[in-house]
């Protein structure tokens, strides 16, 4: 051995590049549902079944009466909003933490999205971060159950009651998601769903929403299929409204997509735990928390922040490059929308940034700081966990240093 050798580092920490599973995940099940769609002969919804086979089914699994499949969750929130009636001169009151399409949605509508701060174990909206930024123009909150933790409804509830709005959720993550035993669907709001590739079901695109009502499920028809009625073959189009429609191959796999939904949820939950012990002891790591209320907790994805002095600028970056490196999928936390030029292209407050800034401080933190494991993880063996443990504590630790 030489003395170079002798003194070499020793290899950082990886998994193999094939060690985790892969995803999105299919299997024989998916390739005879697309068989099955393309053998009907009608490849929309108005001449086959399967979404309209997937929409009960989905409802069912969420406890709603209703559902909707649409062709992404953007739309979905889009058309729930319209089906409220919010519109120009509304104001909804959405996560400064949050993907863009959030608050894309209700600027859609012609709304104006109002950023408020999220709690900083959970990450969701809460009753009090609401009423810091609610006037009397709010029409509606919009709490997105960020990785798959329900906010806590009944909270938020209470707060649109004071202020004569409604609540519509925004469930991208949270697909079969419940608190004190309520499923995310049973809820008495509108809930909104995607099915984008990466979520916790996937058709590559598209959507759902859950209904509390036959009357809010008749008007979101109407809306996503350009005002016409089910069955109309005389053009009667008896209100505007937009092409939001999903096709009968996207439906056909999301039917079989949800068919592993319940086991996998409790793979992923069990594996969170896991991961939650093991990451307990590194020093300025903080993890998503997760509230007692919260029975079936969905896990899109697995949320970290860095937190403390020992982490300079920077860090956070450095750290998800090491993490994808060592092949543990890693992404970047998303900004606060205020920070995206998307978000200042359409109606907002007369604000500034920073003034936006200045009132959301979690967000700000979450955003600079915080980054997002890919849910696959959560589906992996105990043995693969432990070591993506390892290998984050690693980085974390490589990152750290003076």
């Amino acid at each position: 051995m030489t003395i170079s050798e002798e003194f070499a580092p020793a290899p950082a920490l990886a998994l193999a590049p094939d060690e985790l599973p892969a995803w999105p995940q299919y299997d024989d099940g998916e390739r005879t549902a697309l068989l099955r769609a393309l053998e009907q002969g009608q490849w929309w919804r108005a001449g086959g079944s399967e979404v309209t086979s997937f929409e009960r089914e989905f409802a069912a699994y969420n406890g709603a009466p209703y559902a909707l499949a649409v062709n992404s969750g953007t739309d979905a929130i889009e058309l729930a909003l319209r089906v409220h009636g919010i519109g120009p001169g509304d104001e909804v009151v959405v996560p400064a933490f949050t993907f863009i399409s959030t608050s894309l949605a209700v600027q859609n509508t012609g709304a104006v999205p109002v950023p408020a701060d999220v709690d900083p174990g959970h990450q969701c909206l809460t009753a009090e971060t609401v009423r810091a930024v609610a006037t009397a123009r709010t029409r509606a909150i919009l709490p997105v159950h960020m990785a798959g933790h329900l906010a806590d409804l009944a909270a938020l509830h209470r707060v649109a009651d004071a202020f004569g709005a409604v609540v519509v959720q925004d469930a991208a993550h949270a697909q079969g998601a419940a608190r004190d035993g309520v499923l995310v669907g049973a809820d008495p709001s509108i809930a909104c769903y995607s099915f984008q590739n990466g979520k916790l079901m996937t058709a590559g695109e598209g959507g759902a929403l859950t209904f509390p009502d036959r009357e809010s499920f008749d008007r979101a028809y109407l809306l996503h299929a350009v005002g016409r009625p089910p069955q109309d073959t005389t053009y009667q189009h008896v209100t505007g409204g937009m092409n939001a429609r999903m096709n009968e191959f996207s439906g056909a796999v999301l039917r079989t997509q949800l068919t592993r939904l319940a086991a996998q949820t409790r793979t992923r939950e069990a594996r969170a735990a896991q991961l939650d012990e093991l990451l307990a002891p590194v020093e300025g790591l903080r993890v998503q928390t997760s509230d007692p209320q919260i029975t079936v907790n969905a896990h899109y994805m697995y949320l970290l922040t860095l937190d403390g002095d020992r982490f300079g600028p920077g860090a956070r970056d450095r750290l998800v490059e090491l993490l994808k490196e060592r092949n543990v999928p890693a992404c970047v936390n998303f900004p606060p929308v205020y920070r995206t030029d998307g978000f200042w292209a359409g109606p907002t407050e007369d604000v500034t940034v920073d003034a936006l800034a200045a009132r959301c401080p979690e967000a700000e933190l979450i955003g600079a700081r915080g980054l997002w494991l890919h849910h696959k993880i959560m589906l992996a063996d105990p043995d693969t966990v432990r070591r993506v443990a390892e290998v984050i504590a690693s980085a974390v630790d490589e990152v750290g240093r003076p």
